[in-house]
């Protein structure tokens, strides 16, 4: 039995052959890619107004439609007991993965934090789609101490380091003590938004 990606990856090879001069020669046509955006509140967008959490900005940016799986008070733990509903579900291409932030705060164990970003990371693998692994911070604000590169390089996924260094700490970049405003989501889009824009490129090659 053909499944969905592989009947969608077929359509849009015989879009291309079809279509005529002019058309849309973006990385990618919004309707042949599946991105989700997997994390906690950063990425349910707590902190921001209107549509500028870094998800739908990363959306309006390349034209691309992405789910936002984020959810308040995630851990990798959380995250990771409902990867089957939020992401394998969705026959995603491409997941964007950020998570660590509650692990760090709720003092969960390292080697926990480690293995379960690292299942997390390794069953959305298994299931076909490409990993954008985004870091939270570098030095005392690293969940993962050091560990992503590894993982990134382990699991043939893309790492976009430390995200919020530079904004965390900054008032005019928070909305809390905790959360990114408007501003510090525009500055995490900016940092996701070269490893999204050539995960769409591979996936529409």
């Amino acid at each position: 039995m053909i499944s969905r990606r592989t009947f969608t990856a077929l359509l849009a090879a015989s879009v291309a052959l079809t279509a005529a001069p002019g058309c849309d020669d973006s990385p990618t046509a919004p309707s042949s890619v599946t991105v989700v955006a997997f994390g906690d509140s950063i990425t349910a967008g707590v902190g921001t107004s209107g549509s500028n959490d870094y998800v739908s900005v990363l959306s309006n940016r390349t034209g691309v439609s992405i789910i936002n799986a984020g959810r308040p008070g995630d851990t990798t733990a959380s995250a990771l007991a409902r990867i089957d509903s939020a992401v394998l579900s969705r026959d995603a291409d491409i997941v964007i993965v950020f998570l660590g932030g509650n692990d760090l705060l709720q003092s969960v164990p390292v080697q926990q934090r480690i293995a379960n970003i690292t299942a997390i990371v390794q069953q959305i693998r298994s299931d076909g789609a490409a990993v954008i692994l985004v870091g939270v911070g570098s030095g005392a604000l690293d969940p993962f101490e050091g560990a992503l590169p590894g993982i990134a390089s382990q699991t043939s996924s893309t790492l976009v380091p430390a995200v919020l260094d530079g904004i965390f700490g900054v008032p005019s970049l928070m909305a809390d003590l905790i959360h990114p405003n408007n501003a510090g989501h525009a500055i995490i889009a900016d940092r996701i938004e070269p490893a999204l824009r050539a995960a769409l490129a591979a996936v529409g090659s």
